[in-house]
Parts: C-alpha cells; sequence; structure tokens
C-alpha cells in the first residue's frame, strides 16, 4: 500500500519519517502515553528511531497498517499520531489507534486526526467498519472516540492489556457515514454530560468533607487498610440482616469490594467512599450508582461501622454525597432504597433530605428472597428549595 498524505481541518497527516524520531521520544516520555498505551517502557531513543523508520514504513508497505504523523498544517510542528494499526482485507475493517503529544493537548487535535484518517479508510481503502478499542478508564480516549462518532458498545477482554493496566477494555465501531463533518461539534461536546463525567472519572477518585457537629468526616477512596474494618463491619447482625453482604463475610469479600469499588470508579460506573472520622478511621460505606438506563438518575447504598452508629455520621455523609452527585456529576435524582422495616437507614435518608415516595412491592431482593422496600428520592432542586 502506497502511503498518502492527508490534509484536513488544519492538520497535515503525513508518513513517519526519521527526522521526527527525536519528537516521538520526547512526547512519549509523557505518563499518560505510558499509561494508558503499549509503547514500552522506559522508552527510549531506540524505540522512536525504530518506529519510525522500520515498523511504521513495514506496515504500510505490507498494507497490515497506515500509521500518519499528526502535525500542523501551516507550521509542520508533529502534535501526535493516528493511524490505522491493523487493517483486515477480509472483513474489510481496521483498528484506530491514536496518542497525542503532551504540548498539543485541548486543541481537539486527535479528534479531528481521527475523523480525517476514518474519512480516508472509508473513501479511499473501501472500508466497511473501523474498530477502537481503549482499557477501561482511558476516559479521554473515549471521548475522542465519541467525537469522532464512534458508538461505544460494550467491554472485553484486552489481548494486549499494558503492563500495570487492567484487562478490560472498551470497544466501539463506526462505520460509513457516521463520521462528523470537519468543524461539525458532533457528539460528547465539551458541554455534554460525557465530557463533565470524563472529567471526573478521568482523574483519581477526590476526597469530599461533611461536618456534624464539631466532627469533620472525610469521605475518601477505599484503601487496603480499611479491610479489616469492612470485614468486621460485614459480620455485624444488622449489616447481615439489612444488608446483601455475603455472609458468613471473610476478609477476601472485602478485598473483592475494593477491586470492585475501583473498577468501577474507572468504568464511570459508581463512587464508593469510605467514611472517615477525624481520625482517618473507618467509620462506613457509602456509595453512589449510576443508573446504565438513565444518565441522569442513580441510587445510594451505605453501612455504617458499629461503633460508628447513633453519632449522626451517615446523614452528613450521604447529605455530602448527593450534593457532589447534583453539582459535579449532573444528576436530576438519586433514589434511596431500604427493606420495610429498616428504620434507621430510613432515618438516615429522611435526615439527608429524602422524601419517602411510598412502598415498592417485592422491591428488593435479599438472601433468596424478595421482600417489600421503602423508595425515596432526593431531586437535583430540593437543593434550592
Amino acid at each position: 500500500m502506497e502511503p498518502v498524505e492527508i490534509i484536513e481541518d488544519g492538520l497535515l497527516l503525513r508518513p513517519w519519517q526519521a527526522a521526527d524520531a527525536d519528537a516521538v521520544h520526547r512526547a512519549c516520555q509523557d505518563p499518560d502515553i505510558q499509561r494508558w498505551t503499549t509503547v514500552p517502557r522506559p522508552y527510549l531513543p531506540e524505540h522512536a528511531h525504530g518506529f519510525v523508520t522500520g515498523i511504521a514504513p513495514t506496515a504500510w508497505a505490507e498494507g497490515t497498517g497506515a500509521p500518519f504523523a499528526v502535525c500542523d498544517a501551516g507550521t509542520g510542528e508533529l502534535l501526535g499520531s493516528c493511524g490505522l494499526v491493523s487493517i483486515d482485507r477480509a472483513l474489510d475493517s481496521a483498528e484506530i489507534g491514536y496518542w497525542t503529544a503532551p504540548w498539543a493537548r485541548g486543541r481537539g487535535v486527535t479528534v479531528r486526526a481521527t475523523r480525517a484518517v476514518a474519512r480516508w479508510a472509508f473513501d479511499a481503502l473501501k472500508l466497511r467498519r473501523l474498530v477502537w478499542q481503549a482499557e477501561v478508564g482511558n476516559h479521554y480516549s473515549r471521548l475522542v472516540a465519541l467525537r469522532a462518532g464512534f458508538q461505544v458498545s460494550g467491554e472485553l477482554r484486552l489481548a494486549h492489556p499494558a503492563e500495570g493496566g487492567r484487562t478490560a477494555g472498551w470497544i466501539g465501531s463506526l462505520l460509513p457515514g457516521e463520521v462528523p463533518a470537519p468543524g461539525e461539534p458532533g457528539p460528547a461536546g465539551p458541554d455534554t454530560l460525557d465530557a463533565r463525567r470524563a472529567a471526573v472519572f478521568g482523574r483519581p477518585q477526590p476526597v469530599l468533607f461533611a461536618t456534624t457537629g464539631d466532627t469533620e468526616l472525610r469521605l475518601r477512596p477505599m484503601e487496603e487498610r480499611d479491610l479489616d474494618a469492612i470485614a468486621t463491619t460485614c459480620q455485624d447482625p444488622d449489616t447481615i440482616r439489612w444488608t446483601t453482604v455475603p455472609h458468613p463475610y471473610q476478609r477476601n469479600d472485602a478485598e473483592e469490594f475494593l477491586d470492585h469499588c475501583r473498577t468501577n470508579w474507572a468504568r464511570g460506573a459508581s463512587a464508593c467512599f469510605v467514611i472517615a472520622d477525624a481520625d482517618d478511621a473507618y467509620a462506613g460505606t457509602i456509595d453512589l450508582r449510576l443508573s446504565p438506563a438513565d444518565p441522569l438518575l442513580a441510587d445510594v447504598g451505605f453501612m455504617t461501622a458499629p461503633h460508628a452508629r447513633g453519632r449522626g455520621w451517615m446523614p452528613a455523609a450521604l447529605a455530602a454525597l448527593t450534593a457532589w452527585g447534583f453539582t459535579t456529576l449532573g444528576l436530576a435524582r438519586i433514589e434511596w432504597k431500604a427493606h420495610v422495616g429498616n428504620t434507621a437507614s430510613r432515618r438516615v435518608a429522611e435526615k439527608a433530605g429524602f422524601t419517602v415516595e411510598g412502598t415498592a412491592r417485592g422491591g428488593l431482593q435479599h438472601r433468596g428472597e424478595r421482600g417489600d422496600a421503602w423508595v425515596a428520592a432526593l431531586l437535583a432542586e430540593d437543593l434550592t428549595s
């Protein structure tokens, strides 16, 4: 396959040259590129030289890929990499890959480049599908894909996960006719919910604060040092009675819970916090779970360590978490459910401002049986009314 150049939307996409090696080496020192791609670590000058003089031209010559250097059309400055990392002629399909040099970020470079490559792949190569993959948690790569027109449709286990990364990946696809025109805003723009959530879940989980009386509580990410206290809480009779924690509960269950919380934060599916007292010791757990069907809806769940009950800590934590959900995640409604009879949980919800809306018959499953549930909700406008 003969190498080509593409000029579109202020960018020049051209085959890699030996003179690019220094800029590639400099760009690939970036922690984000090393974290989210499979470039060698440490990335040495010989890796960059081998890529621009060996790997890239070989892909063109053999027709297995179409790697482009993404440059400013006016100045020629290298801004990133974008191209087809594999081409399957039997399926008329290819996978697209990209990275943005750290000095070029925030300018829409990779969105424009991805659209240009996709348009060329469909028009010139007559491909019928492009595929995008990224490790779960790489929200900025996902945003690029969405803005280029890809439909992100699910997860799969990665064949070549990054060292130290997750084995789960997102996958998306793009078909002819779905590429936005140059300059068109396209989906997942800067003011959309997708962009807002990516800015949250694409960063480390924050620490929130709550105050009750003269006690300041911290809502922080769960850590390994919390596992024994979590196991003790989940072995408490009241926790067993009113929640769905495994029974009997062992430390390995707490370890799986920690992994679950971290993975769901990476997915952007939920935010689980440990409630820590003034000494930063575990006092409970609270999580906000986003609805997969309604992007403006979430529900809450919580459990309090036995020694921390009756102090008003959980209502304060719940109020802080819901305020964060409305203001930062853009939620419209947050729901609470509990088994009928769980008056302690109901008091927490009501003190945090939730309005009990009624009873859902058979609304919750508990240890193989369905039971009636109280249902309450808090709306965004409740915070200002």
